[in-house]
């Protein structure tokens, strides 16, 4: 499955965590693009975060985040 414009997004959105500190969330302003607070919304549907702009990361938030991390380095590391 290739990945889409929302679920690249969605990477985007999670890539702004801190996982240094699992005590400081985001929030996603109404200002923001549309697709970062759409982006934001699906994460907390899908159960990665606290609150519909943001906030916090749940278990299974911190563990995409990670995930999501580790593939930006793998990518943008050269070898």
């Amino acid at each position: 499955m290739p990945y889409t414009k929302e679920l690249v997004d969605e990477v985007n959105v999670l890539n702004l965590f801190h996982l240094s500190n699992n005590q400081e969330g985001i929030k996603v302003h109404a200002t923001a693009e549309q697709s970062t607070i759409d982006a934001a919304k699906r994460l907390h549907d899908k159960g990665l975060t606290t609150q519909k702009d943001g906030g916090y990361l749940t278990d299974l938030g911190i563990e995409a985040v990670e995930h999501a991390k580790a593939l930006l380095l793998i990518l943008t590391t050269e070898h």
